[in-house]
């Protein structure tokens, strides 16, 4: 049987506070539990510092011969990513395996704006090939971007969509073959996974990002 559950109808547990400090989330993000690939963005900040913010809410997609799109769904217009974004119009998109995964939450509280972020949280920064912003040495794969287009989340929102065209891409040659560590697996990209919890009872269970195990092969019949 099937639920109908309301977007404003929510168990008391979930007030706006509540939403608003873990992340500023919707109720349904935690009905829906969507896993989203997590990265680290990184550019400079407008005294030269480097910028790192941990990010998830996000889709990569070719648009033609010549275009791979990355679409940040969710980016806070006060933080100091969405300002270097503004600034410079060039970030990289780095990639994180499990092993360095801890390092990267470190960016959520080495964030001032006089930190080296990328240097505060034990990573390495080294430049990028095609665009001047930082990339993270450590991440297997950097996406170098350039800034396309923002668009307000919906009309009055605080945070914003923003579209980056990738220029270059740099990636690991062990993560390249999936016959060696591969982008997939225990090895390659993290997900998160938001709380997984039972929305009406509140019940939570501890968790972590999560990975892409490949299926069994399914026969592509169209008819």
């Amino acid at each position: 049987m099937k639920k109908e559950i309301s977007i404003t109808d929510r168990p008391e547990r979930f007030t706006d506070e509540y939403l608003r400090a873990c992340g500023n989330m919707s109720w349904y993000d935690f009905v829906a539990g969507m896993p989203s690939l997590v990265f680290v963005v990184t550019g400079w900040k407008s005294n030269g510092k480097e910028n790192a913010c941990l990010q998830s809410w996000a889709a990569f997609v070719g648009g033609s011969v010549e275009n791979f799109i990355c679409i940040l769904g969710k980016v806070d217009k006060g933080g100091h990513m969405y300002r270097s974004l503004k600034e410079t119009k060039v970030c990289v998109i780095n990639f994180p395996s499990n092993d360095i995964y801890d390092r990267c939450i470190k960016t959520i509280g080495n964030n001032g704006f006089d930190t080296d972020e990328i240097s505060a949280a034990g990573l390495t920064a080294e430049p990028a090939v095609k665009v001047n912003a930082p990339r993270i040495k450590e991440c297997f794969l950097n996406i170098e971007c350039e800034l396309l287009w923002e668009h307000d989340l919906f009309e009055g929102s605080g945070e914003a969509t923003v579209a980056l065209k990738a220029v270059n891409i740099c990636m690991d040659d062990a993560y390249y073959d999936q016959n060696k560590l591969g982008r997939y697996g225990k090895n390659g990209y993290l997900f998160q996974i938001d709380q997984p919890v039972n929305p009406e009872t509140g019940e939570t269970q501890g968790f972590g990002p999560g990975i892409l195990e490949q299926g069994d092969p399914v026969p592509w019949i169209t008819k």
